[in-house]
């Protein structure tokens, strides 16, 4: 049986609503980040970069969520949530890509400052500068990504837990919804999914 280690408000999230949609066998463990968990020794020996999400499979751990997604749509061909066609599959991991890469990248510039400055005054100037880069970055999602119902069009794929739990971020961040109404309406789609609300109340709970 997988395993997945989340800790509730991460991007965990989009790989714990990919193993409900994929129906597959799992057991969910929070990492208390509070209590600084995810830097213990027992959770180091799981995941030695002292982040989420990370699962444990019967070959082995796999960490960073768009190897996570991958791995579950992939064992799980039933679900189909990921597109048959390579070169739309590669569009499809585009796009978790630069969610990974960039988008969370941004976001964590809010309060992981110090990964990337060590003077007080540089995080400040960061966390100011959250609220612009993650509005542009929805923005270029808003007006050239999303293809509508679901990020890849038609077919619903791994790339709408991931955006799901990001721009859940948002309101947090300081970007105004209102100027992404194709975000808007792709968090209200995504949010009437069982498999989301199970993942949500397990996380909750």
């Amino acid at each position: 049986m997988l395993k997945l280690y989340y800790s509730p408000g991460s991007c965990a999230l989009a790989s714990h609503i990919a193993l409900e949609e994929a129906g597959a066998p799992y057991v969910a463990e929070r990492v208390d980040f509070k209590s600084s968990q995810q830097t213990g020794p027992a959770y180091l020996a799981i995941n030695p970069k002292g982040r989420v999400p990370a699962l444990v499979t019967d070959r082995g751990i796999l960490t960073e969520t768009p190897a996570i997604l991958s791995f579950v749509a992939q064992t799980a061909p039933k679900a189909k949530l990921l597109p048959d066609d390579p070169f739309v599959f590669a569009q499809a991991q585009s796009f978790n890509s630069y969610l990974c890469s960039t988008v969370h990248i941004n976001h964590a510039h809010k309060m992981r400052g110090y990964r990337w400055a060590t003077e007080e005054s540089s995080f400040a100037d960061m966390k100011r500068k959250v609220p612009e880069t993650m509005a542009a970055c929805f923005a270029l999602i808003e007006r050239d990504m999303i293809r509508g119902p679901w990020v890849m069009g038609e077919q619903y794929t791994i790339c709408d837990p991931y955006l799901f739990t990001l721009s859940g971020w948002l309101q947090g961040d300081g970007v105004d919804l209102a100027p992404l109404p194709k975000v808007a309406a792709h968090r209200k789609r995504m949010s009437e999914r069982p498999a989301v609300q199970k993942a949500l109340a397990d996380e909750r709970s």
